[in-house]
Order: C-alpha cells, then structure tokens, then sequence
C-alpha cells in the first residue's frame, strides 16, 4: 500500500537528507587510489553519527556495514572490506540515514583518479538520465512514465540497465510501495500524487543487463563482468512538481 506523506513528515525525511549530503561531501574527496572500502564506510558512519543519525543500512536483513560500496562491475550492495581503490576504479557508494523514524537514501558513482571516455558516459548515464525523466514530469504521469523516461534515454546513451532492481517508495520503512523500475512503460504503474515520496535508481550497466549475486550472499555484479554505475536520489512529488531531497540543491 502506498503511502502519502504529510508536510511534517516530508521535513522529517528531508532532514535525514541533509545528513547524507554530508555523508556525501565527506567521503566524495577520499576516493583515491589506496584507500581501502572500509575507511570509507568509518568515515560515512561517523558523519551519520555525529549528525544524530542512525545508520539505515547497518542491519538491514543482516547488512553488515554502513554504506554499500561497489566497484566496477558490482554494481549494489557491495560489502566495505580491506580492498583498496585503483586508479581507474569506478566506486558506486550507496547509504541510507534514519532520522527520527523517517529514511533518505540516495547513491553516486564516482571515479578514482584518471578514467576513459567511456567510463565517464557510463557515470554520467545513471544521473543524467534521473534528471532527464524529472525535467519531463508532468501533474498525471504515473510510475511509469519516469521508468520509460530513464530506459529511453540510457539507451539512447548505447548502455543498458538492470532489470533484476529497482527504486522504491521511502518514509517510515526504508523500502516501501511503490516499486520504480528503470525501464518500462508510460502510462502504467501507481499514480504519482502530492506526497508521494520515492527514491529513483538508474543501475546502468556498460554491458549487458543480466546479474548475478556473489557468494557473500550481498554482492550483485554483472554477468559479463562489465562495469556498472548508479546513481539514486530521494524525491518528494508536490502539486507544485517535485523536490529532490538528496540533490545538490534543495528548491
């Protein structure tokens, strides 16, 4: 069942956001060569913490860590270890902070020191194609006019995106009604109305589409091993349009 969130909730939820913006521009300036996914996940949780926050992942149906940090071709859910970045690593990082019983979740992929061409247009795929479907919003569209908005354009691009995972409605619980898949059909799905809050999630794969699951049991990766990005913002939709949470800037 989907639920619409009052205005003292939506301030709830985009207080949390304001705490993972900070998580953001603090570890966003340590991806470099030699540091290991663990510093990165102490460092995320510390901001979260001293912000007031609670860790959204960290127990999650038995998540380990903090933040889920992919590299290459993982593309979510990958466990913080010992392993250090590369130059030319691509590094999905993925958290979620729990603020007075209300979550936010968003994700960037960023680039560890000098990377090609194409790595940089699989990274940009997964944000500029969110952007790209909530320019197009429109009052009346429905879940899946936004998951049509994002398959055209990644597509466009030459990449793919996974079919296996998808966004979500977000509040009370982490992962609520309704789903929001990347790809689809306009026309279909729940209505978008006022008060609808989810988080949107390009998985965008260089290859093709298809995943599998690690051994750890976490660790989602591509099937052909080729790089994936992943991008995820928090939004609210108003009668107005829309607030990204998560964004850089909050309107």
């Amino acid at each position: 069942m989907i639920e619409l969130k009052s205005k003292r909730e939506i301030q709830l939820i985009l207080e949390a956001a304001a705490i993972l913006k900070k998580v953001f521009v603090a570890v966003k300036p340590m991806i470099v060569q030699g540091i290991t996914t663990e510093a990165l996940d102490r460092a995320a949780e510390k901001v979260i913490l001293e912000n007031g926050g609670e860790p959204a992942f960290k127990g999650y149906r038995g998540f380990p860590k903090t933040a889920c940090i992919s590299i290459n071709e993982a593309v979510v859910h990958g466990i913080p270890d010992a392993r250090r970045l590369k130059e030319g690593d691509v590094v999905s990082f993925d958290i979620g902070v729990k603020w007075n019983g209300f979550y936010a979740d968003a994700a960037r992929t960023w680039p560890v020191g000098a990377i090609d061409p194409k790595k940089h247009a699989l990274i940009n795929a997964a944000k500029d194609s969110l952007d790209v479907a909530l320019a197009a919003y429109q009052p009346g569209w429905r879940i899946g006019d936004i998951s049509e908005a994002i398959q055209r354009y990644v597509e466009k691009q030459g990449f793919q995106l996974v079919r296996d995972y998808a966004g979500h409605g977000i509040g009370r619980q982490l992962h609520e009604d309704p789903q929001v898949p990347n790809y689809g059909k306009a026309g279909r799905g729940a209505k978008i109305e006022s008060g609808l809050v989810i988080a949107i999630e390009p998985m965008v794969t260089e290859g093709h589409y298809a995943v599998e699951t690690l051994e750890d049991g976490w660790t989602v990766v591509t099937k052909d091993r080729k790089n994936a990005s992943h991008y995820e913002d928090t939004i609210v939709f108003m009668e107005s349009g829309f607030i990204n949470l998560t964004g850089d800037e909050v309107l």
